[in-house]
């Protein structure tokens, strides 16, 4: 899970910007919105889970009025400067409780922080019971044990102060045997006054089975199913779950 001990969203979080802008999470956001747009009921306020620095939020405000709940605090304050019309709350996806339901829940890929089967259950348990009725949850993890592949990524923007951001993600298994898989991550960060530094850090995230995320929603009473991310990237689609959760017509019919 992410913890206070990573410096990606500590000390590092004002510069998510530049490593990753809000600008290119714009397809994907909209492929999102269409699938949180086939809840059985009218879909209007969205629950984000594990929302970072806000990049989906960006975009998905134009269609929600949007909730978004991370762990970190310095990556709220991110998020609140890119979406200040969102209501943020900090929390975490395994434990939270806000009193009250959505439309639908969205949770995108920091999912990966659960590192156990016990947590999945956790975090899909938390989108469930802050669903209402016939709404629906989306879970976006970046992998699947099924399909898993190591891989090396890199990036990253220049600022209109001089400020500039370089990343390379590196990726692999250490162990197959177990649920978990470990990327390193460097970034080159470059001041306005022309310094650079380098940072370096490991991120521990848990990878799960087709069967295991299926099991897990439908446990959660969840009606669940997997839709293949349709995607412009150079990158292969991503395996997306989504939990409808039945209406109160449907859950007094089955009674």
């Amino acid at each position: 899970m992410v913890t206070q001990s990573h410096k990606f969203y500590r000390e590092l979080a004002s510069w998510w910007p530049l490593i990753s802008p809000p600008e290119e999470y714009a397809e994907e956001a909209a492929y999102f919105a269409n699938i949180l747009h086939s809840a059985a009921t009218s879909v209007s306020d969205v629950l984000e889970l594990g929302s970072g620095g806000g990049n989906n939020a960006a975009h998905l405000k134009q269609d929600f009025t949007m909730t978004l709940v991370d762990l970190s605090e310095d990556m709220l304050a991110v998020s609140k400067a890119l979406n200040p019309e969102c209501r943020h709350e900090q929390g975490d996806m395994r434990t939270v409780r806000l009193g009250r339901e959505f439309d639908a829940v969205f949770v995108h890929d920091a999912v990966g922080y659960m590192l156990t089967e016990q947590e999945l259950a956790q975090a899909v348990a938390t989108a469930a019971a802050h669903c209402r009725p016939g709404g629906v949850c989306l879970f976006v993890p970046d992998d699947l044990l099924d399909t898993y592949r190591a891989e090396t990524n890199q990036g990253g923007t220049d600022g209109s102060n001089g400020q500039a951001a370089r990343y390379l993600e590196w990726s692999w298994d250490p162990d197959p045997s177990d649920a978990t898989t470990v990327t390193h991550y460097v970034f080159l960060l470059r001041e306005s006054d022309g310094s650079v530094r380098a940072v370096h850090e490991a991120h521990q995230f848990g990878i799960f089975s087709r069967e295991t995320w299926l099991r897990t929603l439908e446990r959660c009473g969840l009606e669940a199913e997997v839709v293949l991310e349709s995607t412009s990237e150079d990158r292969p689609p991503r395996e997306i779950f989504v939990g409808y959760k039945a209406s109160d017509a449907m859950q007094g019919a089955a009674r």
